[in-house]
C-alpha cells in the first residue's frame, strides 16, 4: 500500500500529464528593448572621443561621483550642478590615475569661456580598482 505522501506526489504528477517545463525566455540585452533598438540610428563608422582602459573609465568615474555629490542637492536639477556641465581628463602616473574635472558652463547656456568660479578644477589620484586615494586641494 502507497503512503499517503507517496500517493499525493503520484497524482500530482499524473494530473500534470507530463507537461514539459516551460522554455526560458531569451536573454536579453542590458535593459534594452527591440523597438529602442530599432530606433536607433548606428553610426557605419564611430568616431571615439577617447580611448581609455577599464581601470581609467573606473577612476573617472569614481572622481566624478565624488565632484557631484560635492554639489549642493537643493540645484541637482540644474544644468550646472550635472555631469553635463563637466569635463573629466585621466593622466597615468607611477600606477595611480589622476582625475581632473573641470566645469563647463558654456555647455547649459552660459557664454563661451564663462566661468562659474575662479579657476575651477577638482583634482584627485584614484586607484586602478577606482578607489579615491586623495582629493587636491582646489586652491593651493
Amino acid at each position: 500500500m502507497l503512503k499517503p505522501l507517496h500517493l499525493l506526489l503520484l497524482t500530482s504528477l499524473m494530473a500534470d500529464g507530463g507537461t514539459p517545463a516551460p522554455k526560458p525566455a531569451p536573454p536579453s540585452d542590458a535593459g534594452t528593448s527591440a523597438s529602442a533598438t530599432d530606433s536607433i540610428r548606428w553610426p557605419k563608422d564611430l568616431r571615439p572621443l577617447a580611448t581609455l582602459d577599464g581601470p581609467a573609465v573606473l577612476a573617472a568615474h569614481a572622481a566624478l561621483q565624488q565632484v557631484l555629490s560635492r554639489f549642493p542637492k537643493e540645484r541637482s536639477t540644474q544644468c550646472e550642478s550635472s555631469a553635463k556641465s563637466l569635463d573629466v581628463v585621466v593622466g597615468l602616473e607611477d600606477g595611480v590615475y589622476f582625475v581632473r574635472v573641470d566645469r563647463r558652463p558654456d555647455r547649459c547656456g552660459w557664454p563661451p569661456g564663462a566661468s562659474l568660479e575662479f579657476d575651477w578644477f577638482e583634482l584627485y589620484a584614484v586607484t586602478p580598482e577606482g578607489r579615491i586615494l586623495a582629493r587636491h586641494p582646489s586652491m593651493p
